[in-house]
């Protein structure tokens, strides 16, 4: 099967590998905490990169597309259709950005003391080659608006993190239903970046802190699961290199913040260190943006509509060896059910792809059984 370089780089990105030296649980069980394997560990032909866990590398990798508004035959041989082992190949592209990585990395060292203040967007900024000089049409041109990178404390003359969150709740139904709801189990569509077709999705969720999501296809399901502390993905062997691996890092700490939002009534104690109100637009549209701290010290930024108090968008962050990596989730389509107000439609956005979420049915408090959150079977070889 001959897949375009976006799909492709989907499913590497959510393709790394489980330990394959470490005892497997039955179907069923809680999986033990497994540490971070590196990039080394898992892909051939990784030199500057060593040492960094394998979410981290994948994510650099859409990191570097993004800032040089590339594609990954830029500097991978191959689109997918003879295997994956073409992309461990060495190419001159491939040489220079590894060259670009170590000045980076000293540029960073000798005049920032280490910290990540250099990367690649402040020079290339969406460019294959950096510009030497500015257009005047950029200096003289109505500047771009956008929120800061670090959200006021307060802004004068807008209400308080506390305040945006609390009308949230209140939007939502109230804290009282969304206590009431325990548990949800959903179905509509799913389609992908690049894709023709819509595929069936189905979503299991229970309270507090559990989820699952299963988009099926010819090729076999994907399956994300969640179970309060440790979490799975599954896929195609078509999409992916590895089946079957468990999440880690930033990955397992979005996956939890799904939950999180999936059931709202403590929205508060996700994050810390709460920052905002800040107002801003999009699409014309006024908003108002909070901003937390993950377990991690990673940032989440939260954009409220300023009429509805609905979540309209989700930023959050993890991290890579070159930059920040922001996967944006934009909410649409809130509907009444059990007397709180769902999104029935979301985009999830990152840097290598996109991919549109469309609920048809929701069913509120259904008896949900353990296994669906258990850990999920490795999708079966494509005949």
């Amino acid at each position: 099967m001959r897949l375009g370089w976006r799909r492709i780089f989907a499913g590497i990105v959510a393709a790394t590998v489980v330990c394959l030296t470490s005892a497997q649980p039955a179907r069923g069980q809680t999986a033990p905490a497994e540490r971070p394997l590196m990039a080394e560990e898992v892909f051939k032909n990784v030199q500057v990169f060593k040492g960094v866990p394998v979410d981290q590398f994948m994510g650099a990798m859409g990191y570097f597309s993004n800032a040089l508004s590339a594609n990954c035959t830029y500097c991978h041989v191959g689109d997918g259709g003879g295997g994956w082992a073409p992309y461990a190949e060495d190419v001159p592209a491939k040489r220079m950005a590894r060259q670009m990585v170590l000045m980076m990395n000293g540029i960073n060292r000798t005049y920032f003391g280490g910290r990540r203040v250099v990367t690649c967007v402040s020079c290339h900024n969406g460019a294959n080659r950096p510009k030497v000089a500015m257009s005047m049409a950029a200096v003289y041109g109505t500047a771009p608006t956008d929120e800061p990178d670090q959200i006021p404390k307060q802004t004068p003359g807008s209400p308080s993190a506390d305040q945006v969150l609390d009308r949230y709740v209140q939007a939502l139904g109230g804290a009282g239903r969304l206590a009431a709801l325990t548990s949800f189990t959903a179905t509509g569509t799913y389609l992908g970046y690049a894709e023709a077709d819509k595929r069936p999705v189905e979503i299991f969720a229970k309270s507090p802190n559990q989820r699952t999501t299963i988009i099926r296809s010819p090729e076999g399901n994907t399956t994300t699961t969640y179970d309060g502390r440790v979490g799975w993905i599954a896929m195609p062997e078509s999409d992916t290199p590895v089946p079957l691996r468990p999440m880690t890092g930033g990955e397992l700490e979005g996956a939890r913040l799904d939950v999180d939002v999936s059931f709202p009534a403590r929205v508060k104690q996700a994050l810390g260190n709460w920052r905002g109100a800040f107002p801003t637009t999009i699409e014309d549209r006024d908003v108002l943006v909070v901003q937390g701290t993950s377990a991690s010290g990673s940032s989440v930024k939260l954009y409220f509509d300023a009429e509805t108090a609905l979540l309209v968008r989700l930023l959050r962050y993890t991290d890579t060896p070159v930059g920040p990596n922001p996967t944006q989730i934009d909410y649409a389509d809130y509907r009444d059910v059990a007397g709180v107000k769902m999104p029935f439609r979301w985009n999830v956005t990152w840097q290598s792809g996109r991919s549109t979420f469309e609920l048809t049915d929701m069913r509120p408090n259904a008896a949900i059984a353990p296994t669906a959150f258990a850990r999920p079977a490795a999708p079966a070889p494509a005949r």
